[in-house]
């Protein structure tokens, strides 16, 4: 299953790399010959009804992906190597039921020295502990794309772009953003254009011909005009925004929300406050606005950074209309080594694990977690927005 699972997802990427990189469907050859299609002639008083063709597309988002140096530390092996997997086992078969999973790279790959907070450096490995997961796209316009400086900043590209696996929100120059933004998926007869941008990069500017995506809303609404023209059947922005440990949305995120709607963004998904934020989904599901999923994985000991949601999507598209059929969000929750009596790594958990796989202690701090999230959510979740279990 394994195997099976892994060769899916390499197909998914190199899927979504090609429709990246051609910007669409390539049309047929003008000088094929014409096809005559047969007629079949129904019976007299006979009513044939055809059914439009339909077509389905889940996507999944997660939040901040984040290595601390004691996450750094704690991977190292025997010889030398850096060992993550162990991350994500117990929730990569909810990662991998998507059809394309969407995350955020908060860290850059830009060789040793490996460093944590405040400037993050991380070993190529957390990249391929989160392809094995089953990650398929990675976001990097955030405010710590730049850690590495220059270098770092393009290391980070290569070393993605080496693996196929596909990234929006930070280029080497201009020509490359014009080239692969805004970012198309086409998948199951379904284009989702996806936009990534961020508040800012903590003081640090991008030096040579470098591009970060910023919160600009003279460029966005630029973005947002060209991914119109890319006929997509929905728009997903994807901002770096807010203020860090709150778990409301600030007055400038609302704004900034009603803004990408008033301009033709569908639904919006968002991350860098550290902490889970409300989800808010109008009556008719035409859009959704997930404030902040939270950090997927992280060091930080505070509560609300140890535990987030990751949002499920599924698109259908009847003809050519294209809806939000279905929706959702599932939390988890992070054990650090300390809490599992350094028999583990940090680890993503899923709420339903057993009680006689955890420790006492791991156990208290899952249930005040869980406390935790529920009245936040319950609380200020609008609209029909549900929750579900991971299987």
């Amino acid at each position: 299953m394994a195997e099976q699972n892994s060769e899916r997802r390499m197909k998914t990427r190199t899927a979504l790399l090609f429709a990246c990189l051609l910007g669409g469907l390539l049309t047929a050859c003008d000088n094929k010959p014409a096809v005559t299609p047969s007629v079949v002639e129904p019976e007299p008083d006979t009513l044939v009804v055809v059914e439009p063709p339909v077509s389905h597309l889940t996507l999944l988002f997660a939040g901040d992906l984040m290595f601390h140096d004691s996450q750094v530390k704690g991977a190292l092996q025997p010889d030398g190597t850096y060992d993550f997997s162990g991350y994500f086992t117990d929730i990569s078969d909810e990662v991998q039921r998507a059809d394309v999973a969407i995350i955020n790279l908060e860290t850059t790959l830009s060789g040793p020295p490996y460093t944590g907070y405040p400037t993050f450096r991380s070993p190529d490995a957390v990249l391929q502990a989160t392809l094995d997961a089953g990650f398929d796209v990675f976001l990097t316009a955030n405010n710590h794309c730049l850690d590495g400086g220059s270098r770092g900043f393009e290391r980070t590209l290569s070393v993605m772009d080496s693996l196929l696996v596909p990234h929006l929100g930070t280029y080497r120059d201009t020509l490359e953003r014009d080239q692969y933004y805004p970012f198309l998926i086409e998948q199951n007869g379904i284009r989702v254009v996806l936009l990534n941008f961020t508040y800012g990069t903590n003081g640090l500017k991008p030096k040579g011909t470098n591009v970060v995506n910023y919160m600009d809303t003279v460029q966005i609404a630029n973005d947002i005009e060209k991914a119109h023209s890319m006929h997509p059947d929905v728009i997903i922005a994807l901002p770096h925004w807010g203020y860090e440990y709150h778990p409301l949305p600030s007055a400038k995120q609302k704004e900034m929300a009603q803004w990408l709607l008033d301009k033709g963004v569908d639904h919006i998904i968002g991350g860098h406050p550290h902490v889970a934020q409300p989800l808010e989904l109008n009556a008719d599901s035409s859009h959704l606005v997930a404030w902040s999923m939270g950090n997927v994985v992280s060091n930080m000991t505070r509560l609300a950074a140890l535990g987030g949601y990751m949002v499920r999507m599924e698109l259908t598209k009847r003809d050519s209309t294209t809806r939000l059929s279905d929706c959702g969000y599932t939390l988890y929750w992070v054990s650090l080594p300390d809490d599992n009596n350094f028999n583990y790594q940090h680890r993503v958990m899923r709420f339903s694990k057993p009680d006689s796989l955890l420790t006492k202690k791991e156990i208290g701090k899952r249930d005040a977690i869980d406390a935790l999230l529920h009245k936040l959510l319950d609380t200020h979740n609008q609209g029909p927005i549900k929750e579900y279990e991971m299987e």
